[in-house]
């Protein structure tokens, strides 16, 4: 049998140990449950997780099985014999299929919820906290960690998250709000205090509340997982397999990409990736100067000031166009090098559309390799749109009647989607005129009432135009 990893040993005893700890005020009166009884049930969760844990990518390595066995076996004696071995486990199909497990939470979690919503506690919060331990460690035992794995894990993670905020109880993390700290936090000049750093939980959870972006956030919530298997691997001596951590924005303007930048920018922080987490963010015009030997020393400015932090370059595919005098080449080549030399201090983000990004990419021959994943980020449908024009009218006090919800869902149904689309800038242009409009009614109303003077009507949204779609300067 190969040495085992006793990293998930370490994880199960201390998810055991503590949640056994902390809940013995509770133990009889509010989980009507014998000590020796809560014990059992502990280590039937551990097992049931470690073992859900390692089935996620339906492939079950000896290393895995090995830790599994190491971990559990003083729990459960009978089915994990001092000489049983990997090959034992997978041919009497102990872990297959317990993936089925992370469906739903335990019984003893609910409990745990249950007693938290009766006396304000946040028991639950440490069954949590070890568990996602467990995951983590589970999944980082093989020297590569597969997307099943990560999707796994959020997957529990969201669904533990869930239950508890249903009843009431606080994981720990603030609770973030769409358009909150993450969109006036960070893009500072690092020079600037930086804020404390934030909760993972927190990040993740903003990263929720933004409207739309299901697969963004999928994408985001896997780069997270993987940083975090890939702490703790090197934590625990372990091989770490060299992954890229710069990537490749696609999308219309107004989809979101500079907010989703800025909030990668602080988990990369949180997760020690950098040590300041701001966003820096630039175009064309602050990378390519006018003459020769200039640009790589603009390139390298740029960069100077995004140390230790996330440089977002928007429209960087205008990089490859221009006559043989451009320097927008020289810019490419400059940041492919120091893409490279400043890999542990930079984090990159390059944004544009997906044609455009893709002839970048082919622009220079570095580039494929050292952005290899691209995170798609498609135009809102209709109803977003609408929550949008909401979000932007409520934080000014204006509010739609069901006449304005309707001629807003008309209006964005009339818009022609495609190449240059403004998505969200075009919910905030028509939130404007829309502002404007209501004032030229509302000047002809001799005594307006507090109603009228917060509320948009069909007429104040206007008749559906199509808008005409010019190319964007910006990521956002």
């Amino acid at each position: 049998m190969p040495q085992p990893d006793m990293g998930l040993a370490d994880a199960v005893d201390a998810f055991v140990e503590q949640l056994e700890s902390t809940l013995e005020p509770i133990v009889t009166s509010t989980l009507q449950r014998s000590p020796e009884q809560l014990r059992k049930d502990l280590a039937l969760d551990a097992f049931n997780l470690s073992a859900a844990f390692i089935d996620c990518d339906d492939s079950h390595s000896d290393a895995e099985l090995a830790a599994f066995i190491v971990a559990l076996r003083q729990h459960f004696p009978d089915l994990l014999a001092d000489d049983t071995t990997p090959t034992d486990v997978r041919s009497a199909g102990i872990i297959t299929g317990k993936r089925e497990w992370l469906n739903q939470p335990s019984g003893l979690f609910n409990s745990l919820v249950a007693a938290d919503q009766s006396a304000g506690t946040a028991y639950s919060s440490v069954y949590y906290e070890h568990a996602l331990r467990m995951a983590h460690t589970a999944i980082s035992i093989d020297d590569y960690t597969s997307r099943f794995e990560l999707s796994g894990v959020e997957k529990f993670r969201s669904m533990l998250l869930r239950s508890m905020k249903s009843g009431g109880v606080n994981s720990g993390a603030s609770v973030a709000t769409t358009g909150g700290p993450a969109a006036a936090a960070a893009v500072a000049s690092p020079e600037e205090e930086l804020p404390p750093e934030r909760p993972l939980d927190d990040l993740l959870d903003e990263l929720d509340q933004l409207i739309g972006l299901d697969a963004v956030k999928e994408e985001v919530k896997l780069v997270a997982a993987l940083l975090k298997v890939q702490k703790l691997r090197e934590d625990r001596g372990l091989p770490v397999i060299e992954s890229s951590r710069h990537l490749i924005f696609v999308g219309n303007p107004g989809t979101g990409k500079t907010t989703v930048a800025r909030l990668l920018a602080q988990i990369y922080r949180t997760l020690n990736v950098v040590d300041k987490g701001h966003l820096i963010e630039t175009d064309r015009g602050g990378l390519v100067a006018g003459f020769v030997g200039q640009t790589a020393m603009k390139v390298s400015e740029v960069f100077d000031r995004a140390e230790q932090g996330v440089l977002l370059i928007d429209e960087a595919y205008s990089l490859t166009r221009g006559g043989e005098k451009d320097f927008g080449r020289e810019a490419i080549d400059a940041v492919v090098k120091l893409v490279e030399d400043r890999r542990d201090r930079v984090v990159v983000i390059l944004a544009g559309y997906p044609d455009e990004m893709e002839d970048l990419v082919e622009a220079n021959p570095g580039m494929a390799s050292r952005f290899p994943r691209t995170i798609s980020f498609d135009d809102y449908n209709d109803d977003e749109l609408l929550q949008i024009f909401e979000l932007i009218a409520n934080k000014q006090e204006y509010h739609l009647d069901d006449s304005g919800e309707a001629a807003v869902l008309d209006w964005f149904a009339a818009q022609h989607r495609g190449h240059g689309f403004g998505n969200g800038r075009s919910a905030r242009n028509l939130f404007e005129a829309s502002v404007a409009r209501h004032a030229t009614r509302l000047v002809k109303v001799e005594d307006p009432t507090d109603h009228d003077l917060i509320t948009l009507i069909d007429t104040d949204i206007g008749p559906p135009v199509v808008e005409e779609i010019e190319e964007s300067d910006e990521a956002e």
